[in-house]
């Protein structure tokens, strides 16, 4: 039977093509939200993009016919904007205020009435990301259900980017003096993703154990290159931070993807990868690091002086992780250290990275997590012949209002990216920043 969606604000400016996503069934769209997409169409970020973007799509289908009656789309559904089913009597007992979602709720209530009232009704469905609007439309009997086309996949079930794998001991004896270890030896059946990382332990519980990385052919797993004791004054501290060395290290692997909570080192590891290969292996040119200000292309003009001193706010974290890596005592210490560098380390927004092409360049991008689909498909195409790009961020602390665990742009890109020979991902999972931030980081 088909079915009757009505859309919700919050549906649209996270997807503009979300009315291509229910098949042959009826759209609806309450003019209310076109109210609320209009307001946001002068908006210089991503909430902006998708409402003129929408807007264009719905000016297309108005040359095909009146939107008010129903128009055909290609899914071999119909899309209509609802002008007559916005009374609010039947909605003023419960939700006393007119707000734009009770508007909206009193849109999908009205139309479901009348199917009610028809010999063969069609079940009226209201969709929304805002959770509250699910639960009032629940409260009246409306059935009301989440946008989860545009998720990838539950952080919790994403790729994680290692693998531990229960083994003879003779297997991994093998490995250690072959140096190498065909895929098919091992005895495990999922699929295993170039530079994924294999953690051999002895399936009879000994100490034996090893850790490999999947070939870029996906076909063996070879030890671990770098194995560096200290980079730049960092020491690995749990098998995690050393996979994350691994593919920091490695110049043929420009793609590299970091996620896990707070404190776990990200930031860190990453700023001393790109300073050794800055400043004593001379691979690239310079460093870029950059990190969104939320929400992405926020104007931060309301911040006093130049454009150092208003970025200086927002990259503040970056700037902490500079000064122990560069072991500075006193203040200005840094500043002059990185004045001294000349152009070599360079610290950006987000906002300025448009339109650029950037070759040589060892390019880290922090929060990343705070980044849509189409921003962060931006940024991987800004990167230039010669540069090598890290992305990272926890999915778990999210402040962009549309964005959540399962549908951020880093997220997209750990799991687009995943069978690629040219990309790498590791999550690390325990917090060394200290016991108090650890501690915190799992309790509250």
């Amino acid at each position: 039977m088909k079915k009757i969606y009505v859309l919700d604000t919050n549906v649209l400016l996270q997807d503009p093509h979300a009315i291509f996503s229910f098949e042959d069934n009826e759209i609806v769209i309450p003019a209310v939200v076109l109210e609320e997409i209009d307001s946001k169409k002068r908006y210089m970020d991503e909430i902006g993009r998708n409402s003129r973007y929408f807007s264009r799509i719905l000016d297309q289908y108005r040359m095909k016919g009146k939107l008010h009656e129903g128009v055909q789309l290609e899914t071999g559904g119909t899309l209509r904007i609802e002008l007559n089913h916005k009374s609010f009597l039947k909605l003023q007992e419960t939700f006393i205020e007119k707000t734009n979602d009770n508007r909206i709720i009193a849109v999908a209530l009205n139309l479901q009435e009348e199917e009610q009232e028809k010999g063969n009704p069609r079940p009226v469905i209201l969709v929304s990301k805002d959770a509250l609007v699910r639960v009032k439309a629940d409260a009246l009997g409306i059935p009301a259900e989440d946008f989860l086309s545009d998720q990838v996949v539950q952080y919790s079930k994403s790729y994680s980017g290692s693998i531990e794998i229960r083994e003879r001991k003779e297997t991994i004896d093998l490995f250690y003096s072959q140096h190498k270890l065909a895929l098919k030896q091992l005895q495990q059946n999922r699929k295993l993703f170039p530079h994924e990382f294999v953690i051999l332990r002895d399936e009879l519980g000994s100490s034996a154990s090893a850790i490999g990385k999947v070939g870029v052919d996906g076909k063996s797993i070879h030890p671990l290159k770098f194995s560096e004791d200290h980079v730049w004054g960092v020491k690995p501290r749990n098998v995690q931070q050393k996979m994350a060395f691994e593919l920091l290290l490695n110049d043929h692997i420009p793609l590299v993807t970091l996620t896990g909570k707070a404190g776990t080192g990200k930031t860190l590891l990453s700023l001393a990868a790109g300073l050794l290969k800055i400043e004593d292996e001379h691979k690239y040119q310079k460093l870029l690091v950059a990190r969104p200000v939320v929400p992405m292309g926020k104007d931060i003009g309301y911040l006093p002086g130049e454009k150092e001193e208003k970025l200086r706010p927002w990259m503040q974290p970056i700037f902490d992780n500079l000064e122990y890596l560069f072991s500075t005592k006193k203040p200005g210490d840094l500043d002059r250290i990185l004045a001294g560098l000349g152009s070599t380390i360079q610290v950006e927004a987000l906002t300025y990275i448009r339109g650029r092409s950037i070759p040589e360049q060892f390019i880290i991008i922090d929060e990343a997590q705070n980044l849509t689909k189409h921003e962060v498909k931006t940024i991987i195409t800004r990167v230039g012949e010669g540069s090598k790009i890290v992305l990272m961020g926890d999915p778990e602390q999210i402040d962009h209002p549309y964005l959540d665990e399962s549908n951020n742009g880093l997220t997209y890109v750990v799991e687009k990216m995943k069978e690629q020979g040219i990309s790498g991902h590791i999550r690390l999972e325990k917090g060394e920043r200290s016991p108090l931030a650890q501690l915190a980081a799992q309790l509250l």
